[in-house]
């Protein structure tokens, strides 16, 4: 079995079938099938997603189980070799499994932190957050990752025959035959009861408490969560294989019918939960009875459907025949401890109000001190002339603005149709601890440019210095007087009253946010003119032009772009770009015209987000929009944002999701096929084949076919591309995720070329 933390998703495989699918549920849900066609050995979850190892080992796919839909889409097959793999296990986002054949551990996505592999002989593999150990030939721990180190040490000299690891600890049996726990003891978890020698088997570790399976009867005792130092039985009287914790959540296969039963960490209010689930084997089916060191389980053939037999745990008691449960309703607290002394009473009291009183006069203090802050940097300018004044009810001027490139439409009231299970992991606070996205800050005041100096650093606007045009005007480069080459955008003249009033509320838009905002890769911004009629713009020049130019005009020299490890790059820099809009600026800034021709690269080909006539402050809610009608570019409009007028960071992600295909496939945004072809869009053309594992039909030609390290990278691309032009907002990952997504594939291309030193970096499960 195995529990995915955040949804207290249970699954397992299912018993007595031919073919061993897995089988889900959730409380107060039906049980559903993932995979039901395809036989797997065994699952093993984390916090947002678990994995299942097909029968013989030789490929598994894993699954995200963070939303609330009662199914999940087809997975991601994330191994596939002539190797036979077996321990899988599944941590916060890494993937190790022990590689027979050539006696190695091997990892999948992560951190960062693991090696691609650790030769040796190892059992007992396990996972947790940030960590992942094993035991040795020896008896002793080894552990990886970035929190390997300190788990290992606390197990120096000690001789373990099996552990289990919870979110940040970790316990097993010793050779002696102990129960021991190491690691943090925040809430209790390391408290193991003490017991005679081999009393205790079937771990089962969640974020605070853990659990252990109590031989010869097979009942289960508990500590740590909010039982605190104290163990207690969560069930009595009702007897377990195996049992299996994921968060506060622990659940059980009992031993009279494989059915799941599960409870919460919690001894003051233990109540359980049969989950709708059919009989699920209690482990693995092998073929051949000489793998089972301490017996055969009974009556394994059938549960196998006679296709192989099951090894009984060599902890496991010898007796299998118990008595039914008890009905499986709400068990009574255990007793309390004994009554303390009213003079130990009232010291309690007083530490507990000593202890309250503390900590709050620490968080008033703390609110005092943000609220200064807040007041000092919310009332600070950010340069000479112009403020960030966009809001949430932004005018009409700016919700119409419109160009040769970006439109403005009315949309028709038909809501999208079709979902997508969201997949992505959510990383939640992980984002404010890890800026993963370069240096930032706010920038010194922007230059102010009279128009001569900038008439004159173009030679008067000499079509011979023109680049290109964008949502607000006309870009030119230019020469200052000090020598610096700047890009120069100038809003046209000689417009109509409307015209007038939408290229100016773009140009204080575009000023408001530049002045504010200070990325490696957003377009970096020197300083602006405003004369008369005339607005101007001055931005760093960008050598090698914008990333459309690379893959669609004729013009573009082909022989730049021409790596896989290249392209995914510069989506690389520029989802991080984003995703510094997203969620470091406060309130978050949506984009609203992500595309190719505003992803400019510099002279060392480092992408950068450019024009924010369109930008807006986005809802500080989580999860809340921007009612307003849509503007953006044909083809990478969000058809949410189109059909319902809901504004979301998410339509960001979509537009850059679109980016990712035309990057894949060498396809414009929207293109004919043939001669006189129909128009046709990139998400319609190349997401369907996507899907349907035939990639190759649609890479771009035009660069060398993927190796084995980089096609799993181009395939993690296109998976998350796909994800991102979900129809529905929800259903597509949020920008940081994507960034992690393309770190691990980034990193996949440079292991496959020999300068990377691992591919083991974050996981998120795809379909």
């Amino acid at each position: 079995m195995a529990v995915v933390d955040s949804s207290g998703t249970v699954c397992g495989i299912l018993a007595g079938a031919k073919t061993r699918g897995i089988q889900c549920a959730r409380a107060g849900q039906q049980a559903f099938s993932v995979s039901p066609n395809t036989s797997y050995e065994s699952v093993s979850g984390g916090r947002d997603f678990f994995c299942g190892l097909r029968s013989g080992g030789l490929s598994f796919f894993c699954w995200s189980a963070t939303n609330s839909s009662s199914s999940f889409l087809p997975a991601k097959r994330v191994y596939k070799g002539s190797a036979a793999i077996t321990d899988l296990s599944v941590g916060e986002n890494q993937i190790c499994a022990f590689e027979k054949k050539n006696t190695v551990i091997r990892w999948w996505r992560g951190d960062g932190t693991f090696p691609l592999a650790a030769p040796g002989v190892y059992q007992s593999l396990t996972s947790g957050r940030g960590f992942s150990c094993g035991i040795g030939n020896t008896n002793q721990v080894r552990c990886w990752g970035s929190r390997g180190s300190y788990i290992e040490s606390t197990f120096l000299n000690v001789s373990m025959t099996s552990i289990v690891a919870g979110d940040s600890h970790v316990c097993g049996v010793t050779i002696s035959g102990l129960l021991v726990c190491r690691g943090s003891n925040s809430s209790g978890q390391l408290n193991a009861p003490s017991g005679d020698a081999f009393e205790f088997s079937g771990l089962a570790l969640g974020l605070n408490h853990s659990c252990a399976i109590k031989q010869p009867n097979g009942t289960v005792l508990c500590w740590g969560g909010v039982a605190g130092e104290r163990s207690y039985s969560p069930v009595e009287g009702t007897f377990f294989e195996s049992i299996v914790a994921g968060g506060d959540l622990t659940c059980g296969l009992i031993t009279e019918n494989f059915t799941v039963l599960c409870w919460k960490a919690d001894r003051l209010n233990t109540s359980v939960t049969v989950l709708p689930l059919p009989k699920i084997l209690p482990g693995i089916c092998v073929s051949e009875k000489s793998s089972c060191k301490c017996g055969i389980f009974p009556d394994s053939e059938s549960l196998c459907s006679g296709s192989g037999i099951i090894c009984r745990s060599c902890g496991a008691p010898t007796i299998t025949l118990f008595p039914p449960p008890p009905p499986l309703a709400a068990q009574p607290p255990t007793s309390p401890p004994p009554s303390a002394s009213p003079s130990s009473k009232t010291s309690k009291a007083w530490l507990a109000y000593a202890i309250i009183g503390s900590i709050g006069s620490f968080l008033g203090l703390c609110a005092i001190l943000y609220c200064v802050w807040a007041s000092i940097f919310r009332r600070k300018k950010v340069h000479n002339s112009v403020q960030p004044t966009i809001s949430r009810n932004e005018n009409a001027a700016a919700a119409n603005h419109a160009d040769s490139s970006a439109v403005t439409m009315p949309s028709p009231f038909t809501s999208p149709s079709g979902s997508k299970s969201r997949i992505f992991r959510r990383h939640g606070s992980r984002i404010m601890r890890r800026q993963r996205s370069g240096p930032s800050s706010f920038k010194d005041r922007a230059e102010v440019f009279s128009f001569a100096d900038l008439s004159s650093a173009t030679k008067n606007f000499s079509l011979e210095f023109k680049l290109g045009a964008g949502s607000f005007g006309t870009v030119y480069k230019g020469k200052l007087a000090d020598g610096r080459e700047v890009a120069i955008k100038r809003s046209e003249s000689n417009l109509k009253p409307k015209k007038i009033e939408e290229k100016e509320s773009a140009f204080q838009s575009e000023l408001a946010f530049l002045s504010r905002l200070h990325h490696k890769h957003l377009v970096g911004f020197v300083g602006y003119c405003e004369e008369k009629e005339e607005r101007l713009l001055v931005y760093e020049y960008m050598k090698n032009g914008a990333l459309y130019d690379h893959l669609h005009t004729r013009a573009a020299d082909a022989g730049k772009l021409n790596s896989w490890g290249i392209r995914i790059k510069v989506l690389l820099d520029a989802s991080r770009g984003i995703e510094y809009l997203h969620s470091y600026a406060v309130p978050p800034i949506i984009h609203r015209d992500i595309k190719s021709s505003n992803i400019l690269l510099d002279g060392e080909w480092v992408a950068r987000v450019s024009d924010f006539g369109l930008s807006l402050m986005g809802p500080e809610v989580e999860g809340g929009h921007i009612s307003m009608r849509a503007a953006g570019t044909m083809g990478y409009m969000d058809p949410e944002y189109y059909g319902l007028h809901h504004l979301t960071t998410k339509s960001d992600v979509y537009g850059f999701g679109v980016v990712m295909l035309e990057v894949l496939t060498g396809r414009r945004a929207i293109f004919r096929e043939g001669e006189g072809g129909e128009p046709l869009s990139v998400v319609d053309y190349a997401a369907p084949s996507i899907a349907g594992g035939e990639l190759g039909r649609v890479l771009d030609p035009r660069v060398a076919p993927p190796g084995p390290r980089e096609a799993e990278a181009v395939e993690l691309v296109a998976y998350t591309a796909v994800h991102c032009v979900s129809l529905e907002g929800k259903d597509r990952p949020a920008m940081s995720d994507v960034v992690m997504n393309l770190e691990s594939a980034l990193a996949l291309c440079e292991a496959s070329n020999g300068s990377g030193s691992s591919n083991s970096i974050s996981f998120v499960s795809l379909d």
